[in-house]
């Protein structure tokens, strides 16, 4: 080979050059094997402390079946009879008269009684003036001829809980 070729920079030959340096090769394979060696020597150091350390206890016997229940909430087992069981007892609920609070003489009715009774009575319309929950200007009576002012009233409803 050309002395210039092996001094040249391999930018400025356009390619990469034949040349490989072994020694830093087999450096870089050392290094590896040493990271390597260093790792498991390091996880055997640890895993003797800490079987030193925190003992397992006895070994476990195989005659015992003892299983701990994992804390609530649980997995449902039977799901299908649970939401039965769960679905009749709102149909229940939702078809039959009851107490709600009986202190309060709160009850519930069946929800087709409730229904018709809301048809009787019609349901219950807001007037236009009246904001729930806060006070508004509304007017009360009609504004002097010829005069863009309207007279205010403060309409005071109770917030609701």
């Amino acid at each position: 080979m050309d002395e210039h070729t092996k001094t040249t920079p391999p930018a400025a030959r356009g390619y990469e050059g034949d040349e490989v340096s072994v020694g830093r090769l087999f450096a870089f394979a050392g290094g590896v094997a040493g990271l390597i060696i260093f790792g498991v020597l390091g996880s055997i150091v640890v895993f003797k402390f800490f079987v030193r350390h925190q003992p397992l206890g006895p070994p476990a016997s195989p005659f015992e079946d003892i299983r701990t229940l994992p804390p609530e909430p649980r997995l449902q087992i039977t799901a299908p009879q649970e939401l039965k069981r769960y679905r009749s007892e709102q149909d229940k609920a939702l078809n039959s008269y009851g107490w709600v609070d009986p202190d309060a003489r709160i009850v519930r009715i069946p929800v087709t009684h409730a229904v018709e009774i809301l048809l009787q009575k019609g349901f219950p319309v807001r007037s236009t003036g009246q904001v729930v929950g806060k006070e508004r200007q509304v007017p009360t009576t009609a504004p002097p001829a010829g005069s863009s002012q309207v007279a205010p009233a403060t309409v005071g409803t109770k917030e609701r809980p």
